[in-house]
């Protein structure tokens, strides 16, 4: 269970990291891509930060990610900057994806019956346990 503290330097670095990222996209030019960031888990010790990100449209994961993760050490350092006077060190970044948008999206159609074996057989070999 996380403390207070590790919660508020999670919401911390959650605001700060979501401007870093929106403000490269936007700096970039690259239109019709959305990152946001959906948690921030600081471990208890405050070295490491797990940061969960979405990203729509989500074909485009993956390859956010990569760009991410190669790009950690330079927005460590931007965070760093804009978190100096309430931090004394940044914890190290790690970078997931948050595909929970699309696991929902999955349980909506499914409670809708949008993939409903009864009327698609063809969805029951997907259905069997192996």
């Amino acid at each position: 269970m996380e403390t207070n503290r590790q919660k508020k330097i999670g919401n911390l670095l959650q605001k700060d990291l979501v401007d870093i990222l929106q403000g490269e996209v936007r700096k970039n030019g690259i239109s019709n891509l959305i990152i946001s960031i959906s948690k921030v888990s600081v471990t208890s010790d405050l070295s490491i930060a797990k940061v969960y990100m979405s990203v729509f449209p989500s074909d485009k994961g993956e390859e956010i990610l990569e760009a991410v993760r190669s790009n950690t050490p330079l927005i460590k350092h931007d965070l760093s900057q804009r978190v100096k006077s309430q931090l004394r060190k940044v914890p190290n970044l790690i970078f997931y994806i948050d595909d929970s948008l699309d696991r929902i999206d999955l349980i909506d159609k499914e409670l809708k019956g949008e993939n409903n074996p009864i009327k698609n057989p063809e969805l029951l070999d997907k259905r069997k346990k192996s």
